[in-house]
């Protein structure tokens, strides 16, 4: 199946939006649980089981080509029961020069996923970061180590798990911090 948008500079961010969203339902059904458009991207939130098939669809069809992993980054969100973990895929279609994200979330319970290092080899590193700094488990991937902190850490510290500062202090309360 072609589902193509034809290249424009004058495609509007919501034009985009809506021909992805279109492809993906019609693709893939109820796996997109829903879309928005946050600061001029096109996002996809996605369900975690589809997320593989989601992403290789959307490099490998001739109408979406979006054939570029510009991030992909683990996210953690406490206050979000049973939806505390997040992993954001940001994709880039280089000739049309669209733009989109895809998002998952899921609960501290449950953060493995499978690697996408088959779809985008540049996921190696990324996937690696986000092991690294949030504890996530990418099942298939080939080298799923500690990338930037010591091997003998026993936490991933982007985790909002822990005060930001010294809770003897008044004047840092976490709320200073984005928390």
């Amino acid at each position: 199946m072609h589902h193509e948008l034809e290249p424009s500079a004058s495609t509007s961010i919501i034009e985009l939006h809506d021909h992805v969203k279109e492809t993906l339902v019609s693709k893939f059904g109820t796996s997109l649980i829903r879309s928005q458009i946050d600061y001029d991207f096109p996002v996809f939130i996605i369900e975690k089981n589809a997320v593989h098939d989601i992403l290789s669809f959307l490099k490998n069809d001739e109408g979406m080509k979006y054939d570029f992993l510009t991030t992909m980054c683990g996210i953690h969100y406490p206050e979000n029961k049973g939806e505390e973990f997040a992993l954001m895929y940001q994709l880039h279609n280089m000739q049309k020069n669209h733009r989109i994200r895809i998002k998952t979330f899921m609960s501290t319970a449950d953060i493995n996923m499978p690697t996408i290092t088959d779809i985008w080899l540049t996921a190696n590193w990324m996937e690696r970061e986000a092991f690294d700094f949030y504890g996530f488990k990418f099942s298939g991937h080939p080298d799923l180590r500690r990338i930037l902190n010591m091997d003998e850490m026993n936490y991933h510290p982007m985790r909002k798990e822990y005060a930001l500062e010294d809770a003897g202090r008044d004047d840092k309360a976490d709320k200073y911090f984005g928390r």
